[in-house]
């Protein structure tokens, strides 16, 4: 599958997504939340401990030797490398996340979908995790827990730069508009250069975070992942065949659970050498199509629907 620009295609008039796409609402919503009440926890003391080093002992992501700040041993544990990418240090360390993440993942979420694009975020945040705690030691002098978004925002600065090259990006300083290829290559050039550098940033997150999003983007140029199949396979190996209580306990259709069809609204959609008319149940199974996998996972039927009907609105 090919990724460029006449690909993207967002529908428009009576559906489709809205300012913010699900995944980076809830993202930005997490985030903040999370902050207030880690600023909350901070002025908590529990058993002696203040609460910024209780956050950092068991959901920052720790180092896997060296002691920390209380004179223990660091206390990795693998959950760290979820939750240390909804903590961030401070409020422009936080905005600065969630500004690109919005700038440059509304994008991605509608072309991947959400439950592609969420997958994506989370994995280019666990790779940049993973870099960062077994190549740090060797580059880095500075042993300390590890919090911040930025190396999942840096997967998704690098899947723009590959997938909307000569889109443009306009910057305020300079004030100036310049190719998102350019803007992004330059930022990993400037990682690279930082790396080993005494002043806090962990740089080996931010490029770990950008190498597993450009292997991801590669692969699935050539393979096209279908991420709730996949997960779907996934159930399906631990699901004992045969049962038939599955289907005892399926949820109803939802143009039975939600309209009869008799107040079903219908639309006459050219398809061909003649009109069909197409429920307001079939527009809607496709924008969840959309959502989940992306528009390019549409058949062709599924898009001329689509176009027909957002013309109608």
């Amino acid at each position: 599958m090919a990724y460029n620009d006449r690909d993207y295609y967002r529908p428009s008039g009576f559906g489709g997504f809205s300012f913010f796409p699900p995944v980076i609402k809830n993202l930005l919503i997490i985030n903040i939340v999370v902050f207030f009440l880690q600023m909350i926890l901070n002025n908590i003391s529990f058993g002696g401990y203040p609460g910024w080093y209780i956050i950092n002992r068991y959901l920052a992501l720790n180092p896997l030797t060296g002691i920390d700040a209380a004179g223990q041993a660091y206390n990795f544990q693998i959950w760290q490398l979820f939750t240390y990418q909804f903590l961030h240090g401070g409020f422009m360390h936080l905005f600065f996340n969630m500004f690109a993440l919005w700038i440059f993942g509304i994008e991605l979420e509608n072309l991947f979908g959400s439950q592609k694009f969420l997958f994506y975020y989370l994995m280019c945040g666990v790779g940049a995790g993973l870099l960062h705690i077994f190549a740090s030691p060797i580059f880095d002098a500075i042993s300390a827990p590890t919090i911040g978004a930025s190396g999942a925002v840096y997967g998704v600065l690098i899947a723009f730069a590959m997938l909307f090259p000569d889109r443009y990006v306009f910057l305020l300083f300079p004030p100036m508009p310049i190719k998102a290829k350019y803007l992004i290559a330059f930022y990993i050039v400037i990682e690279f250069m930082s790396v080993g550098s005494d002043n806090y940033v962990a740089h080996l997150a931010h490029l770990g975070g950008a190498f597993f999003g450009f292997v991801f983007v590669l692969l699935d140029k050539r393979h096209n992942f279908n991420i709730e199949k996949i997960f779907r396979s996934i159930k399906e190996m631990f699901t004992s065949p045969g049962s038939d209580t599955k289907d005892k306990f399926r949820k109803p259709p939802r143009a039975y659970k939600e309209k009869t069809i008799e107040d079903a609204e219908f639309y006459e959609i050219n398809t061909g050498n003649k009109k069909e008319e197409v429920s307001q149940e079939v527009l809607d199974e496709i924008l969840d199509k959309i959502s989940k996998s992306g528009y390019q996972n549409l058949t062709e039927k599924e898009k001329r629907i689509l176009f027909e009907a957002s013309k109608k609105s």
